[in-house]
């Protein structure tokens, strides 16, 4: 059996693996091996190391990422202020960091009060060392921005609203 595993599939599989509570990993295909260990201790920190293994270089260690996990809330977290139906929200599609503009002297992709088309670039998500254009899937006005230039953002949080 053949494994090929595009960018979003991958991104797809670390996200699962990021929300779950499995400790090591281990995928393997005709020319690469993925493993992903990681330790789930009892601190409210943990370390997740991986690395790739493949056919044509020797074993290539990534470096080990301090994921810092925030503690669980008794209570719900409080509901974003200012949600309304009117309002199209633009989500990560996958976990990363969000960045505004293109560069860090570049001006940003969109502002509070920018008008947009559809297709139109709003922002860009760094996962995995890779910069992923989010392109809006509507035309309108920028409304709200709710992350943070250079944020890590987790998939489906809401970064910005739109009003179509």
């Amino acid at each position: 059996m053949t494994m090929n595993l595009d960018h979003e599939e991958l991104h797809r599989l670390l996200a699962a693996l990021a929300d779950s509570d499995i400790q090591e990993f281990r995928l393997e295909g005709e020319d690469f091996c993925l493993e992903v260990k990681r330790n789930l201790g009892v601190s409210s920190d943990s370390i997740a190391s991986s690395r790739i293994i493949s056919s044509d270089e020797s074993d290539l260690p990534l470096p080990q990422v301090k994921v810092e996990t925030p503690p669980t809330p008794s209570t719900p977290p409080p509901s974003v202020p200012g949600s309304r139906s009117d309002l199209v929200e633009v989500t990560a599609p996958m976990v990363g960091t969000f960045y505004r503009a293109p560069g860090p002297d570049e001006p940003p992709f969109v502002e509070i009060g920018s008008k947009i088309s559809t297709g139109q670039a709003v922002c860009i998500l760094e996962a995995m060392k890779l910069m992923n254009e989010l392109e809006s899937e509507v035309s309108g006005e920028v409304v709200e921005i709710l992350v943070e230039n250079g944020t890590p953002v987790e998939f489906g949080q809401v970064l910005m609203r739109l009003r179509p």
